[in-house]
């Protein structure tokens, strides 16, 4: 008797360690291969190659002055000393109650940590720039970025020139349209700005581990418009596009590997969505996965997709999305080169259309060139 009760306990222990050895290689395998948007955001801009920027001789009057504070201004400083087009960077203090302040004093004399932008007017614009800072904010919270809490650490645009605020105007309404919520960022003029400490400036150059609320590789990718590319009416897009296209961008079909249109394609252009124009991958970007459709280790810009969790045929998958257009573009995977973050963007080709790189220009693409 005591014999089999040891028989017992030993296929109930083996029962139980095979079932949670196949209960750990479930939950491995699913947080491996559906990693969750955020993670995929990440991932998507994890292996950026950081661009110096050339030092040029600009014009005195092609420069041009905007002051933005976003929070902690050092990850506001790092971000826009790496955007193309901006001559520097400088932390200090704005729009307090006095002339005069110190890091130490900030939340006294109610300054906001705010970073002097000095750019080529010649090679981006101001509203670039304001794209570029409502990338990296979060313009509905007041007074806390991040970590950071306090009056100091509110955000705010602040202007000389009289002339920018038609543009200001125009960036903050179209912003306040992606959000439930009023936008908390001030837009004043500057009342006074105060450089800050030595030991401030330039500060995650010198301590490349320090703290930061952003994600500073996001400075390499191209700010794109989304009102440059509106989206047609559902009778317009029925006339322009072919019936296959118009399945599988509104109906969620799915094309058939090998025998379309882009899978070997590797021309040097960008790809962008068929319904709207939008800029959405690079040919830089794009490799071979042997998947037989177009494959890409991330889009041109992650302004331009959207993510959505895709449970269709009995599978949990991560949707592609674009931006303005809403079309369905495919799915990413967690299978690609790892040395470029690890994401493989699974695209029908119906849902892009190829523009060559020489005929970018033409076609209204040129400010995209440095991108392919």
């Amino acid at each position: 008797m005591e014999g089999k009760w040891k028989i017992f306990l030993v296929l109930i222990g083996l029962l139980f360690c095979f079932g949670l050895f196949f209960l750990i290689k479930g939950s491995v395998s699913i947080s491996s291969s559906q990693a969750n948007i955020e993670q995929i955001k990440k991932a998507s801009m994890s292996k950026t190659e950081v661009t110096k920027q050339k030092q040029e001789d600009v014009k005195e009057e092609d420069k041009r002055e905007i002051y933005l504070a976003g929070g902690c201004f050092w990850g506001v400083e790092e971000y826009f000393s790496r955007v193309p087009g901006v001559i520097d960077a400088e932390s200090g203090y704005a729009n307090g109650k006095s002339d005069t302040t110190k890091y130490e004093l900030v939340s006294q004399t109610g300054h906001a940590e705010t970073v002097k932008i000095t750019y080529n007017v010649k090679k981006i614009s101001l509203k670039e720039i304001l794209l570029h800072y409502f990338r990296i904010i979060d313009p509905t919270s007041k007074n806390k970025q991040g970590n950071d809490q306090g009056t100091q650490y509110r955000t705010g645009v602040y202007y000389k020139d009289e002339a920018d605020l038609n543009t200001i105007n125009q960036v903050f309404d179209e912003v306040a349209k992606k959000y439930d919520k009023p936008l908390a960022v001030e837009k004043e003029p500057l009342k006074n700005f105060i450089k800050a400490e030595d030991y401030h400036q330039d500060y995650l150059k010198k301590n490349p581990n320090g703290y930061c609320h952003i994600d500073v590789n996001q400075a390499a990718y191209p700010v794109i418009e989304a009102s440059r590319y509106p989206k047609p009416s559902d009778e317009e897009i029925k006339a322009k596009l072919s019936p296959e296209e118009y399945a599988v961008t509104q109906k969620n079909d799915t094309e058939r590997a090998f025998s379309n249109r882009y899978w070997d394609k590797f021309e040097a252009g960008i790809y962008v969505d068929v319904v709207t124009g939008e800029p959405l991958f690079s040919s830089k970007d794009k490799f071979d996965s042997g998947c037989g459709w177009p494959s890409f280790t991330r889009p041109i810009s992650p302004d331009v997709a959207t993510y959505k969790e895709d449970k269709s045929f009995n599978m949990t998958r991560t949707e592609v999305r674009s931006r303005v257009g809403n079309s369905h573009l495919g799915h990413v995977f967690t299978d690609g080169p790892k040395n470029k973050g690890g994401l493989r963007y699974c695209i029908n080709s119906l849902s892009i259309k190829f523009i060559p790189k020489a005929e970018m220009e033409e076609k209204g693409y040129g400010y995209l060139l440095d991108y392919i």
